[in-house]
């Protein structure tokens, strides 16, 4: 016997469709991992948003929640690694009962830079859980376009 339930059209359109719907969510999943937000979760990442500009990089970091001297940014080779701890507590106290709750997360990302940068010049601030960081890119001295004459 192959199947334990009677297979009707309906019954296997539906079956196929979570079959499918499984593979796909379990492929998909390892490119595009969602970001968590559950408060208790231990591994969580932060969304990014990058702007190319013509003389600098501009790039923003979500991070509520963190305090500034929980950040640790590195520049690398051209890689820039911004590094979060954040750790909440609450405690409720009444005459009957006590509550306390308590969560801890680590956030990483790392991302690279294609054109040099002055290192020296990057400015960064938290403001309101935004992280907003400034990189100059260095001069490009070089020419883009060169003529070549035909001989």
């Amino acid at each position: 016997m192959r199947f334990l339930i009677k297979k009707t059209p309906d019954n296997f359109i539906k079956s196929v469709n979570d079959e499918i719907a499984t593979i796909l969510n379990r492929h998909f999943d390892n490119f595009y991992p969602g970001y968590d937000y559950d408060e208790m979760s231990d591994k969580q990442t932060m969304p990014l948003e990058i702007r190319d500009k013509k003389q600098e990089y501009d790039i923003r970091a979500e991070l509520p929640g963190v305090k500034k001297e929980d950040l640790d940014i590195d520049l690398n080779d051209n890689y820039l690694t911004v590094r979060a701890t954040k750790t909440q507590e609450k405690t409720e106290e009444d005459k009957s009962y006590s509550k306390s709750e308590f969560s801890y997360g680590e956030f990483s990302r790392t991302v690279y830079l294609p054109q040099e940068v002055d290192a020296d010049k990057i400015d960064a601030k938290l403001e309101h859980g935004v992280l907003k960081i400034v990189i100059p890119k260095m001069p490009n001295n070089k020419e883009t376009v060169k003529k070549i004459t035909v001989k």
